[in-house]
């Protein structure tokens, strides 16, 4: 009896053991890149919260967005959508954080780009009295 005890115990270990080493689904990882640009009345900060998209090349999803202006500027979130127009640059905002005002979004947006396109973020800062991109500060993903 002693050694038929033994061996339900030792299987029932086993298969304990068995069971635990399985690895757990992998949770998506959020990243966050900071961003700042300008000094005193013009500096202006954001943040973008991503997560790579797993089995896509090139390929991210936008978890969320903050701009904050600075006290005389307006700051854009935007990436460089290799679609875009004009200077290659597509808002991740609706609008922009001005004046010391902050916008926060939640887009939850894959973006994407052809392999060898390295995806990038900037914060945009204008002046109130120009459309000429004055402060910037640009980061990969």
């Amino acid at each position: 009896m002693r050694i038929s005890a033994l061996s339900a115990a030792l299987a029932v270990t086993a298969v304990t053991l068995a069971g635990s080493a399985t690895p757990a689904a992998a949770e998506p990882t959020a990243l966050t890149i900071p961003l700042e640009a300008g000094a005193n009345l013009h500096h202006s900060t954001g943040s973008v919260t991503y997560e790579r998209v797993d089995g896509a090349v090139n390929s991210v999803r936008i978890i969320s967005v903050r701009a904050t202006g600075g006290d005389k500027a307006c700051a854009w979130v935007q990436w460089n959508d290799p679609k875009a127009g004009g200077d290659g640059w597509s808002s991740l905002i609706s609008e922009p954080g001005c004046y010391g005002g902050t916008v926060e979004e939640t887009p939850n947006v894959v973006i994407k780009a052809p392999a060898g396109h390295p995806l990038k973020v900037r914060l945009a800062a204008y002046h109130f009295d120009s459309a000429e991109v004055i402060h910037k500060d640009i980061a990969k993903f």
